[in-house]
């Protein structure tokens, strides 16, 4: 499952999955460009990253158009070209259907699905063109998760915006896949990053939680970098227009189950 010589973007590097899955891809011998919008984060991400490889960062609003141009192109510029994109940056906005605000969702849809359709398309572009000029496909990753499927009340941009990823997911595989370029999804369930600190910190909610996961723990952010380096390999290379679900085996429960102290 070798990565080794390729070159990936991964946004919203600087923290929690993704910088667990450039963190990978580093050790797997990966050059990636680290994407987020907190520079002082991904400057300290980058800096963490070189002492095992080659890592840089590049601040980027993925609901930019022009930013995302940025992206590519500095990256093109630094490594001559992309072999491996995840779309991994996302907000949440946290209010009920009844009370959120228009900007709100707005600004969640804006991060979470239209930025992976600026990043998807603009580097899809520069992929097809490699493929077209001789070259060898590449991949591209987006990071949904199972609230794509299920739902929480008080998240409504946030589920929205996954499952219209989901369907990004399949509509530019189709596209892709004439070119050999995959595009698949990773849809994990409870992760143990910052989001879930408040949960692990609230005996009800850690409880909650556990009920609605049969493996009875909390998962690693490697445990979806893992994943992501799987899907960015040759292993993986009939595999397009996927999202594999990493819960815990919550998504196939239709009760709860038992929580031990």
């Amino acid at each position: 499952m070798s990565l080794a010589g390729k070159t990936a973007v991964v946004t919203g590097a600087a923290r929690g999955i993704g910088f667990a899955v450039a963190k990978r891809y580093v050790t797997d011998g990966v050059r990636v460009v680290l994407a987020d919008h907190d520079e002082k984060a991904g400057l300290a991400a980058e800096e963490q990253l070189r002492e095992i490889g080659e890592a840089t960062f590049v601040s980027c609003n993925v609901a930019e158009r022009l930013d995302v141009r940025n992206l590519v192109a500095e990256t093109l510029d630094a490594y001559g070209e992309i072999d491996i994109l995840v779309n991994n940056a996302g907000i949440v906005a946290t209010g009920s259907f009844l009370e959120l605000k228009e900007d709100a969702f707005d600004n969640v849809l804006d991060v979470n699905i239209k930025g992976a359709f600026l990043c998807s398309q603009i580097v899809g572009q520069h992929m097809v063109e490699r493929v077209e000029n001789g070259g060898k496909p590449g991949c591209i990753i987006n990071m949904s998760s199972i609230n794509s499927v299920v739902a929480i009340a008080e998240q409504v941009a946030y589920c929205v915006s996954k499952g219209a990823l989901n369907q990004l997911t399949k509509a530019s595989s189709l596209t892709l896949a004439p070119f050999g370029v995959r595009v698949n999804g990773i849809g994990p369930g409870s992760i143990n990053t910052e989001m879930m600190a408040a949960v692990n910190e609230d005996e009800a909610k850690r409880r909650r939680v556990m009920s609605r996961t049969p493996m009875a723990r909390i998962g690693e952010p490697e445990e979806i970098a893992g994943i992501a380096a799987f899907l960015a390999s040759d292993d993986a290379s009939y595999i397009t227009g996927q999202t594999i679900f990493a819960d815990g085996g919550r998504l196939p429960l239709n009760y709860t189950v038992e929580v031990d102290d």
